[in-house]
This record gives C-alpha cells, structure tokens and sequence, in this order.
C-alpha cells in the first residue's frame, strides 16, 4: 500500500483522498440516515436573510424541489462522483483538461440524480396517510435549517410524526432558533409549514 501510495503523483494523491474521503463520509451519512439519526447530518446554506447554515442531511427521505444546492450532502456527492471518476478514467483519458471537464459533469450529474431521487421519495412520503393538521402539534424534533425569529422567515424542522421523521418548513415566535435545537410544535399553519418552539424554553 505504502509503495503504491508513494508511485503516485502528487496531483492524483491528492484525487484519491478527495474520494476515499468523500467515500468514508457518504457511508457515514447513508448508516445514519437508514438508522434515523442523519437529522445530526451538516448543510450549508445561505437564505435570502443573509443566514449562513453549516447544518444539513436528513433522517429521512425528505426534500423538496427547491433543496438548496449548497448543501454539505452535495458537496460530498460531488466529489464522489468527481473523485471516482477523474481516478478510475485517469488512464483513459490523455488530456487532463478533458479529463477535469469529464470529471466535473460526472460529478454534478450524480447531485442532480440524488435531488431528484429525494425529491421524489419527498412526494412518495407526503401522499401517505399522516395527517399534519392532526399528528404534528405537540411533537418534538430538531432544528435543521436555523429558523428566524419572530416568524421573520422559515427554516426547516425534523420531528417525529408516528415513528417516522419527516422534514417541514417552520417559524417561531421567540427568538432564532439555531440548527440542532430540539423544538416542539405548537400550531400548524398548512401541509408544509409548522410553528415551533424551543422544546425547554427557557423562562425568566
């Protein structure tokens, strides 16, 4: 192993730690997420606030069409295609340039592929049975995307709805709630949209 890693160049050294890495982190994140604990999982995203999120993944399957891009998740799905691909095509393919470019859309094609599948399993959850309006308030969940104060914007919420966790947009009275905060729901305002609150808040 040594003797092979030390035959290498520094360029593709540096190309398989980007995907081993990017491997170890993609089976982390699908163990957590099959044992419903990817709700811990890290995003990054930036709102029309100015709110920066380093938070993320799901326990789940859900998302919506409008996931955000910059999301930690894509950032590792990306280098796994774009690792795997510059390594196993490195000898295929002669011109480097070629061989980035190649890379590259491997690499944003596989985000595309995993958006789209969540998105899909998203819609496959909601046309279940569970009935927001009547199973959400009273639940308790986490913080996944920071949430505003003063109902000022929405952020994202995991709770637990009959032993499954499902993602929903929410707001909160109180003061911004960050990622990883547990929360309980107290009202629902539609299908998609919860209001929230700190699930030990704190009283003076």
């Amino acid at each position: 192993m040594i003797t092979w890693w030390q035959s290498l160049s520094t360029l593709m050294q540096v190309m398989w730690a980007i995907t081993l890495s990017a491997s170890l982190v993609f089976v982390i994140e699908t163990i957590l997420t099959f044992i419903g604990a990817g709700g811990h999982d890290v995003d990054f995203d930036v709102d029309p606030a100015g709110d920066v999120d380093f938070s993320g993944g799901d326990g789940n399957f859900s998302a919506d069409p409008s996931m955000n891009l910059l999301t930690f998740r894509n950032f590792v799905n990306f280098c796994l295609g774009f690792g795997w691909s510059f390594v196993l095509l490195e000898k295929s393919i002669g011109s480097r340039a070629l061989l980035f470019l190649v890379s590259i859309v491997i690499g944003i094609l596989l985000v595309a592929a995993v958006i789209w599948v969540f998105t899909w399993l998203s819609k496959m959850q909601q046309s279940g049975n569970i009935d927001v309006f009547k199973s959400a308030v009273g639940c308790e969940g986490t913080v996944y995307l920071t949430i505003p104060s003063e109902r000022k914007g929405l952020g994202k919420v995991q709770i637990t709805i009959n032993n499954a966790i499902r993602e929903y947009d929410a707001l909160t009275d109180g003061e911004a709630l960050q990622t990883g905060v547990p929360i309980t729901v107290t009202e629902v305002l539609n299908d998609h949209t919860l209001v929230v609150e700190p699930l030990n808040p704190t009283i003076i």
